[in-house]
């Protein structure tokens, strides 16, 4: 073998070594990006819907009736439909009380749906256990991204305008079993910050709380009324 031809090989080897040895940098989990820009999601909502969540503790559904609270339904609907939900946390699960989720795992959504409010929604319903809800600020039209699931009868936050527009129809008790460990968020008690959720996304959530249970996918589920219908029977 030549000298020039082994010096070619040598260098042919350092080179796979180096890359090999060079991390290569994470990339961002792909979005809809529709979800850069609140405002045109805005489509009107089913009079009643259903939506899967597939969680790493198992599957739920949660029951929509628009009735009770329109423009929380709306909202929720669009945001399922784009995949707002994917990847989110249960961030803050309280034994007794709820379990509330809705910040995206990516920093960049975040920054634009937290000032997208919607109006409040008179309160039909009450917070009793199973009800899904909206989370919001002391600030009319609040309303953004986060939710709760009720664990008990929260029947007290009626009266603040927390308006449910959704129930847990199946796998209740898999919601039941949503990590809690870390209790209440920070600065009340050790659970996560949600400005550091909101602001550094799963990265944070990931390195400080890696018990915390996540949403593998939000999905709407196909209305019975709109599949398409069986094929007809073959006679002989």
């Amino acid at each position: 073998m030549s000298v020039f031809r082994s010096f070619a090989v040598v260098l042919f080897i350092c080179l796979l070594a180096a890359s090999a040895a060079t991390p290569v940098a994470a990339q961002a989990p792909a979005f809809d990006q529709a979800l850069l820009k609140p405002g045109t999601l805005t489509e009107k909502a089913p009079e009643v819907y259903e939506v899967k969540f597939e969680t790493t503790k198992g599957d739920f559904v949660v029951k929509v009736t628009r009735a009770w609270a329109p423009n929380g339904a709306d909202r929720f609907y669009n945001l399922v439909k784009h995949g707002y939900y994917n990847g989110a946390a249960f961030f803050r699960v309280l034994d007794g009380f709820m379990a509330q989720f809705g910040i995206n795992p990516n920093p960049r959504i975040n920054a634009v749906w937290q000032v997208a409010g919607i109006k409040d929604d008179p309160v039909k319903k009450s917070n009793t256990r199973g009800y899904l809800t909206f989370a919001m600020s002391s600030s009319p039209n609040s309303r953004t991204t986060q939710l709760f699931i009720n664990y008990g009868n929260n029947a007290r936050l009626d009266a603040s305008g927390f308006s449910p527009f959704g129930q847990v129809t199946q796998g209740m008790g898999i919601v039941d079993r949503l990590y809690s460990g870390y209790g209440e968020g920070a600065p009340s008690g050790r659970g996560p910050r949600q400005d550091l959720v909101q602001s550094r996304g799963s990265a944070y959530l990931e390195k400080e709380y890696p018990k915390l249970d996540i949403i593998k996918s939000a999905t709407l589920v196909a209305s019975a009324e709109k599949a398409p219908p069986p094929p007809p029977k073959k006679t002989p």
